[in-house]
């Protein structure tokens, strides 16, 4: 049984890389521009945390929770300045082209740069390698709903219920676009893609049988779970989340789709080493303490503090892994190639 699929609509990521380019071509690390290399002099004042994501979010939730708890540890206060666009592109451009002495800082998705590449130009991607990646955070994993009411609770119902769905994503080129469209395409289901700006409208539109399933964050979704509202039929997730134990995963299922949310924070290219191991040591004491591990566990999130560089490795296999998976199930997140 092929599946067939169609884009109701979409967002326009492409334009806000190209954006985020133009905005940042004449920036850059050059010479001069950069702290001086024995780190002596940092922190000189404010480090800035620079987020990607609206306020309110997981992305910002986790950064402010991060800077909080790592402002003392690194004996300067750590402000968390949002600026949401292009899936988080526009940040981490702006980010990427500033002054190179650890100053200003910004949080990673994993998805900027192993699923939006998918979903744009070559020219518009933003890669990995041109930051300094500090440490690694945490792991968000997704999870895939039903409407309670649908009585729809596991992927052998779903292929057996023989109609088209429509599908609610969190947007384009994300995650949660990804994996359901791989797990629609594996699975042999006919569906159309619905994405949404995000997590919340997604769960709203499945909620009000606007949509019939959604891929959203497990965080988002845990509330409806609890209150019997959503049935959690499968993670995405390499292994079972231990905030939903009973839900098997989508490899379980027999479907090669495992597809999280990981996050990092990073610095722009050529900060020298002794800042980095300042900003990781800060970071370590943050992850240490009580206040932040009872954040984790309060919104769902999997510790993930990997060391950078075993991060910037980890996020470019899975980049390579989601698009071999996608041009051998045919699956086109918004035209990028």
């Amino acid at each position: 049984m092929k599946s067939t699929f169609s884009r109701r609509s979409v967002l326009g990521a492409g334009t806000g890389l190209a954006l985020a380019l133009a905005l940042t071509a004449c920036g850059g690390n050059v010479a001069g521009n950069s702290a001086p290399s024995d780190g002596s002099k940092f922190p000189s004042g404010p480090v800035t945390l620079t987020i990607g994501a609206a306020p309110g979010g997981s992305t910002d939730l986790i950064g402010r929770a991060l800077a909080e708890n790592a402002s003392a540890g690194l004996g300067a206060p750590i402000p968390v300045v949002n600026k949401p666009g292009a899936n988080g592109a526009l940040a981490t451009k702006e980010v990427g082209g500033a002054k190179a002495d650890g100053q200003t800082l910004v949080i990673l998705n994993a998805s900027l740069f192993a699923i939006t590449p998918l979903a744009v130009s070559a020219d518009e991607a933003v890669k990995i390698e041109d930051y300094e990646v500090i440490t690694g955070i945490s792991q968000d994993d997704y999870v895939l709903v039903t409407n309670a009411g649908s009585g729809l609770k596991t992927m052998e119902q779903l292929t057996k219920a023989g109609k088209k769905f429509n599908f609610a994503t969190t947007g384009v080129g994300t995650g949660s676009q990804l994996a359901q469209a791989l797990l629609f395409k594996q699975a042999g289901i006919d569906g159309t893609d619905v994405p949404f700006d995000g997590g919340a409208p997604a769960m709203t539109a499945l909620l009000g049988n606007q949509v019939d399933v959604a891929t959203i964050q497990l965080a988002e979704a845990m509330p409806q779970i609890k209150a019997g509202k959503l049935n959690p039929v499968v993670v995405f997730s390499k292994e079972r989340n231990q905030y939903l134990a009973d839900t098997p995963t989508a490899i379980e299922a027999g479907y090669d789709v495992p597809v999280s949310q990981f996050r990092a924070v990073a610095a722009p290219k050529g900060t020298p080493e002794p800042v980095l191991e300042k900003l990781r040591a800060a970071f370590k004491t943050a992850f240490a303490s009580e206040a932040y591990k009872a954040f984790n566990k309060q919104n769902l999130f999997t510790a993930a503090e990997n060391d950078g560089a075993q991060v910037a490795k980890d996020w470019a296999a899975d980049a390579a892994k989601f698009k071999e998976l996608a041009q051998k199930y045919d699956v086109d997140l918004g035209g990028g190639k």
